[in-house]
């Protein structure tokens, strides 16, 4: 069965999908998790696509993973439990009514269901672009908790980062997550401790992409 070329803009003109996206972070809020709307999914979906883009992928690809970058979290609109899982058949759900066609479809959904570090894997190349570009996403600007005092440990991390980079380096085959933390809000090691799965995923994400990952905090490199 044959179908159309979604892009990133179609997907965004969705009002289904938009009623998702607001109401998976709305839910996201009430249950005390940072930011999930759409600054972490535009930049989510802009750095998938940068990945792809900058080694050597196809166009066509880099747009699949700007899409899977911008579905990502929307199970969450069902439950913060297995949220990829449950994106995915969204996901399939609405891009298959809006005539994406199966090959594709299957890579972007595959890519939404395998990007949580309890039981993702990298599995297509679009895959590996979505796991890095989510994982990266660690900045004080995704807190929403405004007591500082009643801050737990995911929100003691992400609001020590002041800055966050991620660098592909095609020549070299690295890409580097950078960055900067104030260790007076959050020493290196609670970072390790909740992230420590998540850069895992990463390594082996940027592995089948053939690059090695690497991980600097406050210029010292720790992977």
């Amino acid at each position: 069965m044959g179908g159309s070329l979604v892009t990133l803009e179609d997907v965004k003109r969705n009002s289904f999908i938009d009623s998702f996206i607001r109401k998976g972070n709305e839910y996201l809020g009430v249950l005390g998790f940072t930011e999930h709307g759409y600054r972490h999914l535009n930049l989510v979906a802009s750095t998938a696509r940068q990945i792809l883009t900058q080694l050597g992928y196809s166009q066509r690809e880099a747009e699949l993973a700007a899409i899977a970058g911008y579905l990502h979290d929307i199970g969450n609109a069902i439950s913060r439990n297995d949220h990829g899982i449950s994106g995915a058949l969204l996901a399939f759900y609405f891009l298959s009514g809006m005539g994406m066609p199966a090959e594709e479809l299957v890579t972007v959904i595959s890519a939404i269901a395998n990007h949580e570090e309890q039981y993702g894997q990298p599995v297509n190349s679009v895959a590996a672009a979505l796991i890095v570009a989510d994982k990266s996403d660690v900045h004080r600007s995704r807190v929403r908790n405004p007591d500082f005092a009643t801050f737990d440990i995911h929100d003691r991390v992400n609001y020590a980062v002041e800055h966050a980079f991620l660098t592909v380096n095609s020549g070299k085959r690295t890409i580097t997550m950078e960055l900067v933390i104030d260790i007076n809000i959050c020493p290196v090691m609670e970072y390790f401790e909740i992230f420590l799965t998540r850069m895992a995923l990463c390594r082996r994400a940027a592995n089948f992409l053939n690059c090695d990952f690497e991980l600097i905090i406050n210029g010292s490199r720790l992977l």
